[in-house]
């Protein structure tokens, strides 16, 4: 069977269905992070929708600092520098749905490629089976003379084998091939999500968040389990979430502790989440 498919920027370009995300590809066989690298091109001042692509990172990052397996020629490896004209009292919203907005689009283009049923775990993790095959990295950054702008990132799991992956992942991780038993075209990949994307930002620029959040609510599989929610500041709270606010925040319910008349609810914008049930 074939091992994997070639990046190739004139693949991609064919496949592109976009106005301007992935216009202007900067491709590297190896980086240490294509966020690090997107980060400095967007202080450079590179326009929106310039797309950072790798074949293999060294360091590669996830989110709350982790690192992230990035093996050479087999996943994708991405980051889109987003600069957009957000009023003041819109930018908190948008710097809120950014991440979930990036998940949802990525989860989209893999069950459009391939006709799998992605799931997401809040805020944007990817799955297939209960187990991670993707993940987003949105940061924000600004430079004197080029502005302020996001960046996206995502590493999405797609032709590997369960033997690429060290031990410690292999009962935790998947890959879209080991999913489906089909090698995927990562050029075709890669152009669906920035299609996605872009159709994604398009809609929360135009009508704001309400129809991205009832099609986010419909892929998470967060919602309505019992959850383990490790805080920023390492508070664990254990609790059901029971949905997903307007402001793309977690509703946890934590059942009432002893002496406690009523159950504490919180709206989480921040947390790294384990399914318990």
């Amino acid at each position: 069977m074939q091992r994997s498919s070639s990046l190739n920027r004139d693949a991609i370009e064919n496949h592109l269905t976009t106005r301007s995300l992935g216009r202007r590809i900067e491709w590297h066989h190896r980086l240490d992070s294509t966020n690090r690298e997107a980060v400095a091109l967007g202080q450079a001042g590179a326009e929106h929708g310039t797309l950072v692509l790798a074949d293999a990172q060294t360091a590669g990052r996830g989110r709350l600092a982790r690192t992230w397996f990035s093996p050479p020629g087999v996943n994708l490896y991405a980051s889109l520098v987003v600069r957009t004209t957000i009023e003041a009292q819109g930018l908190a919203a948008w710097l809120s749905w950014l991440p979930l907005m990036a998940a949802l689009a990525a989860a989209e283009a893999i069950d459009t490629v391939r006709s799998v049923n992605v799931a997401v775990k809040w805020p944007n993790d990817l799955l297939i089976n209960g187990r991670k095959v993707g993940g987003i990295l949105c940061e924000s950054a600004t430079a004197p003379g080029a502005g302020s702008f996001q960046v996206i990132g995502m590493g999405i799991n797609v032709n590997g084998e369960a033997k690429d992956f060290p031990v410690e992942l292999r009962e935790i991780a998947t890959t879209i091939r080991q999913e489906t038993g089909h090698v995927i075209d990562r050029n075709r990949l890669i152009a669906q999500v920035l299609h996605e994307v872009e159709a994604c930002l398009d809609e929360f620029l135009a009508r704001g968040a309400e129809r991205i959040a009832l099609a986010y609510r419909r892929r998470c599989t967060t919602i309505g389990r019992t959850v383990k929610a490790v805080l920023a500041d390492g508070k664990v709270c254990i609790g059901v979430a029971e949905g997903i606010n307007q402001d793309g925040s977690l509703t946890l319910v934590e059942s009432a502790a002893t002496g406690q008349l009523t159950a504490t609810v919180r709206q989480l914008r921040a947390a790294d989440i384990v399914h318990l049930r």
